[in-house]
């Protein structure tokens, strides 16, 4: 047997034996008997091929075809045989030649009796699968929590991981209630309350900002500073509430405002030498600002309520009032204007007290203050007893934390972008950290005092200016500052995404249900206003006021209100909803300004909140159907009749009273019973054969009535003209 050729040249004819792979040793001479081991064993052995190798290699004869191994401790018998059995092994038998697999003892397994498993009956298999779902539905249970928040809307998805349940199963639920929902469908917090009643779990609507929260970091004893109280100046318009910060900062910021009223927050921060320092907020007093007033008495500790002592306790007096104890801060009271000669400070002590504002001097708990802000008397006392009320309330801060505050007013500023005025609550905010206030985030890149003063940090209690910010957020919106950029994008990108999902539900859409109501209100006239103011809360305030005009004729639709200059894409917007502009406070641009006179858009301008109301209530006016009046003019007796071909009836008659005109209507009595349903207009008037405009009374002429013909004499014609009276809007009723 020769080996594979490519392992090395072809042995010679008449090599003996098997010849191992030539690269393992140089190639055995010819006539070397047996197998050849590996040469890397040792040295070739002449005897050929030795089965045991622990031992010294032993001499003998080669391995032969005709030999056989030899026994123990002798030669090695030759083998022998038929079968080629040697030495004293007896013949191979023919089962001895079986395959190897018929030939390996397998173990073998006898095949269990069914009669050990005995089947359960059916009662018992009832009873089992009734347990397993018990089980099932118990440690469902176990898995769903006692409570969770969500908002007015919730997806099936996102409510099924709030549950800690498959979206499959909210799905079967629902479509059990008759909703055909996908995974990704909205559902409202009503459905969601009756889905999580069937786990056990209660809904508790929280707001944007509480789902998306950030935690804040906690006090320590020793972090806890004190703080300057946050003031809110509050009443009616015109009662001196900037005038009396004037005389506090000794500025002249009421002669800066438009029209004397002030349109939007201002905060102010003051240092008493030797007292300390007070943070002042100056809310609008105008009704349209409500929202504003509101957002002052949240974020405030004390507040001053400025009431005129000539007119007493007015409508946004009442209203500053429950603000205040909605956020239940305590109220002290200044009565301004008592230097006036009409001024009765008692009479405004006494309408307080009936509002619950009892004064300490009557037995109460209210301080009263009477100051005047324009001589700038009382003011010490004023001061004295704001900081009394601070000192009382033990107003502590940690100022060791990440900033937290809200946002007063945002705007666009012209060079500098979105600017946001921030009141520091709790921490400290430094250049540089990144925030998120609203739903978007940003990054502090400048700050400023309320002097206009650039500063690097700002403690509590200190109303600062920063630039930096992504978008314009909302007045009154919480401003926090974040560990990292990383964690201001995933937090605003989250409530941005939750901002639009309540968004799309506010969208009104035409459904079966109120398809009928849709078609009626196709009678019903659209006002479409584009609304750009200074600041944001301005705006809110503008577009709050206006949105009430509406009624069930006209409907003023506000298709866009921001901050910022009018610019070409407001324009453009109005062009294609033929809306009208309004800018308050605010200008075109150029650009701006020569597209709206190429689209014929009307851009309005205002510096008074007031104004654009009363402005935009007589357009609306304008555009409602006018109101329909009948006068009765005079009284016709029917005389005589005549029968006209191709013409009817003509009555002769006799004009009792008044007079008659041509294109006036009647109404036909019989015995004081009317005939018509409803008036019928006079076709002919004449007056022997000419024919007259007007007949006065106590005169004779011939009336024809249009589709009407049926006149006997001794009717009374009671002659009637309508007129067009111009409607005045009534605000449509909550």
């Amino acid at each position: 047997y020769q080996g594979q050729d490519n392992r090395g040249p072809a042995r010679p004819a008449g090599a003996g034996g098997y010849q191992g792979q030539d690269n393992r040793g140089p190639a055995r001479p010819a006539g070397a008997g047996g197998y050849q081991g590996q040469d890397n064993r040792g040295p070739a052995r002449p005897g050929g091929y030795r089965p045991n190798t622990n031992g010294p290699a032993r001499g003998g004869a080669p391995f032969q075809r005709s030999g056989g191994f030899r026994a123990p401790g002798g030669p090695r018998p030759p083998f022998g045989g038929p079968q080629g059995g040697g030495g004293n092994r007896p013949p191979m038998q023919d089962q001895d030649m079986a395959p190897v697999n018929q030939r390996t003892n397998k173990k073998s397994f006898k095949k269990k009796n069914n009669a050990t498993y005995k089947k359960r009956n059916a009662e018992e298999e009832k009873e089992f699968q009734i347990q397993r779902r018990k089980q099932q539905a118990a440690a469902k249970l176990a898995a769903v929590p006692k409570s969770i928040d969500m908002m007015e809307v919730i997806t099936v998805s996102d409510l099924a991981k709030k549950m800690n349940l498959k979206a499959g199963e909210i799905i079967a639920k629902l479509l059990k209630m008759g909703m055909m929902v996908t995974i990704n469908q909205q559902i409202d917090h009503e459905t969601a309350e009756i889905i999580c009643s069937e786990y056990n779990c209660q809904v508790n609507l929280v707001s944007l900002y509480d789902e998306t929260l950030i935690v804040s970091d906690p006090d320590k004893d020793e972090d806890l500073i004190d703080r300057a109280p946050i003031v809110t100046v509050m009443g009616h318009v015109d009662h001196g509430k900037t005038k009396l910060l004037d005389a506090i900062r000794s500025t002249k910021v009421a002669e800066g405002e438009y029209g004397g009223i002030t349109q939007h927050i201002g905060a102010y921060k003051v240092n008493l030498p030797g007292k300390g320092e007070v943070v002042f907020l100056d809310t609008p007093g105008h009704a349209a600002f409500s929202m504003m007033r509101a957002r002052g008495a949240q974020v405030t500790d004390i507040v001053i309520l400025v009431v005129a002592a000539n007119d007493g306790v007015m409508p946004q007096t009442r209203e500053a009032i429950d603000h205040a104890r909605a956020a239940n801060v305590p109220i002290i009271v200044a009565i301004n204007k008592c230097d006036l000669p009409e001024a009765k400070p008692e009479r405004v002590m006494q309408q307080l007290s009936d509002l619950g504002l009892m004064p300490e001097a009557w037995g109460g708990q209210t301080l009263y203050c009477e100051i005047s802000a324009l001589k700038k008397t009382g003011i010490d006392e004023l001061l004295d007893t704001i900081l009394l009320e601070a000192e009382m309330l033990e107003l502590k801060v940690n100022a060791n934390c990440r900033a937290e505050g809200k946002i007063i007013e945002s705007r666009i500023d012209q060079g500098r972008g979105i600017v946001a005025s921030v009141l520091i609550q709790r921490g400290t905010l430094r250049q540089g950290d990144h925030y998120v206030a609203g739903i978007y985030p940003g990054r502090v890149r400048a700050m400023f005092d309320d002097k206009g003063n650039k500063i690097e940090v700002a403690g509590p209690s200190t109303p600062v200016e920063i630039i930096g910010l992504s978008d314009i957020p909302g007045a009154g919106d919480p401003f926090q500052v974040t560990e990292d950029e990383r964690q201001a994008r995933q937090v605003g990108n989250k409530r941005q995404e939750l901002e639009r999902i309540g968004d799309s539900r506010n969208v009104k859409k035409v459904t079966l249900d109120n398809l009928y109501t849709k078609i009626k209100e196709g009678a019903i006239q659209e006002f479409n206003v584009i609304i750009k103011g200074d600041v944001q809360g301005s705006v809110e305030a503008l577009q709050g006021a206006l949105q009430k005009l509406s009624n069930d004729e006209i409907h003023l639709n506000v298709i866009r209100a921001s901050a910022g200059a009018i610019i070409e894409s407001d324009v453009t917007l109005a062009s294609a909803s033929d809306a009208l502009i309004i800018g308050f406070n605010v200008r075109p641009t150029p650009r701006a300004q020569v597209l709206a006179d190429q689209e014929k858009i009307e851009i309005r301008k205002y510096n008074i909140i007031y104004d654009v109301v009363d402005d935009i209530r007589s357009a609306m006016e304008g555009m409602l159907s006018p109101e329909v009046r009948e006068v009765e003019i005079g009284t016709v007796e029917v005389r005589d009749t005549f029968k006209v071909p191709r013409i009817g009836t003509i009555a002769g008659c006799m004009v009792t009273s008044g007079k008659v005109k041509r294109n006036a209507y009647a109404r036909v009595f019989r015995e004081d019973i009317q005939l018509t349903s409803d008036k019928v207009k006079i076709s002919s008037l004449k007056r022997f054969k000419d024919d007259a405009k007007e007949v006065a009374e106590g005169f004779e002429c011939g009336i024809g009535l249009e589709n009407f013909n049926e006149l006997h004499v001794g009717d009374i014609l009671e002659i009637i003209e309508t007129e067009e009276i111009a409607r005045k809007l009534v605000a449509k009723s909550e």
